[in-house]
């Protein structure tokens, strides 16, 4: 259950935060203005915060605490999908068939996805550790899975009852989620050395 309610919102955050930050990064002008300047405004907020508000709005449960994570995560996906887009967009080739009489859509097609998707999936890769993190601090907070669905949050929850008297039991979640997390930025890490992206 963890794995897949912080996989999952990071996912569905790369299609959304990708497709706004490609067109805005192509398109220029009055578009990026209006997107990325309402994207910034959940940058005023810090994630886990804005994730436990969305949260709480929301109500608890899986789907709702997806749902938050997943407006969490579109904002930084599309940030750095409209500055890829924007360097790419000024490049030889796509200035040549944009010369050349062809439409905008097929130019993000054939020229620009290829050469964005890597960073911007690379990108999303590394927020899956945040995602876990945030996932299971709104299961520890009620906010997120419901019994009797499994959760390393909801699990450190409701066995902080027993720190004092199986201290070692209680740290289990918590040693699984630390290593989970570093699992996947290690896995970050060696996709983005293999694809020979800059950080």
């Amino acid at each position: 259950s963890d794995v897949c309610s912080s996989d999952l919102p990071v996912f569905c955050a790369l299609f959304i935060g990708a497709a706004i930050g490609i067109v805005a990064g192509y398109a220029g002008g009055w578009t990026n203005t209006i997107l990325m300047r309402t994207i910034d405004v959940f940058f005023a907020f810090p994630s886990v915060l804005l994730a436990v508000a969305m949260a709480g709005a929301l109500g608890p449960g899986i789907f709702n605490g997806m749902l938050a994570l997943t407006l969490v995560f579109i904002p930084p996906i599309a940030r750095v999908a409209e500055s890829v887009t924007t360097g790419v967009r000024s490049l030889d080739y796509v200035e040549a068939a944009r010369a050349s009489g062809a439409g905008a859509l097929l130019i993000i097609r054939k020229h620009v996805l290829g050469n964005v998707l890597g960073p911007i999936f690379v990108y999303a890769m590394s927020l899956i550790a945040v995602s876990m993190i945030l996932a299971s601090g709104l299961s520890f907070l009620g906010l997120g899975v419901k019994p009797p669905l499994p959760d390393w949050g909801l699990m450190l929850n409701t066995l902080r009852t027993a720190l004092y008297t199986q201290p070692a039991l209680c740290a289990l979640p918590g040693v699984m989620i630390f290593i989970t997390s570093i699992s996947f930025n290690l896995m970050t890490d060696g996709l983005r050395s293999a694809m020979d992206i800059k950080a």
